[in-house]
């Protein structure tokens, strides 16, 4: 469980994790080139999330409020992402592409409207996207890995003896495990420092 054999598996799976950076980024391009038209799909989803910030900002403890909900929010996605991944990598694909898709929207429509890009980048997202982005890449990362071995494993049902088979499920899971608690203590950090400094940042 410890750090460094975290990173160790990170590079075992650098291929897949290339792929899911690759599938975010082609989300916020998306959602950039296309803004108009993801309007009706996305916009609802940002009143509702605006929604819920008033209320947090309006609780007795906002910081301690929004902690609790960006920490819960992004935790609970992230470990189901991981363990959705087994029905074939579709529910990664579909996570990353979304929050790409949301990201592109809101920056390419807060430019639209002439909001100061640095303020929304710099305080809005750097502080906290820093670490909770990679950490939220590498979680579906995994999931697509559990999906690419789940197909990988249906493909050697043939084999006749079980040493013949490829998949390595204990090692997966062990590694899948390590990263469950580190994208977790990542994602804590992250919420920290998103309902404190980045709440501070984009209030001044």
């Amino acid at each position: 469980m410890s750090f460094r054999r975290f990173i160790q598996d990170l590079i075992q799976y650098r291929v897949m994790i290339f792929v899911a950076l690759g599938l975010f980024i082609a989300g916020i391009i998306m959602g950039v080139v296309l803004t108009d038209e993801l309007s009706a799909l996305i916009a609802p989803q940002i009143e509702a999330l605006q929604e819920v910030s008033g209320k947090l900002s309006n609780s007795s403890s906002p910081e301690l409020s929004f902690f609790i909900f960006i920490f819960l929010n992004n935790a609970v996605k992230s470990l189901f992402i991981m363990g959705l991944g087994a029905l074939f990598g579709f529910m990664p694909i579909v996570f990353l592409v979304m929050n790409g898709m949301v990201l592109g929207f809101l920056v390419h429509a807060a430019s639209a409207q002439g909001a100061n890009m640095f303020d929304l980048i710099v305080k809005g997202l750097l502080p906290h996207g820093i670490i909770e982005i990679p950490a939220i890449v590498v979680a579906a990362a995994y999931g697509l890995q559990f999906g690419y071995l789940v197909m990988k494993s249906l493909g050697e049902l043939g084999a006749r003896d079980r040493h013949e088979r490829s998949v390595k499920w204990g090692m997966f899971f062990r590694t899948a495990g390590t990263a469950a608690i580190w994208i977790t203590v990542a994602l804590l950090v992250a919420a920290m420092i998103e309902s404190t400094i980045t709440f501070h940042l984009v209030k001044t």
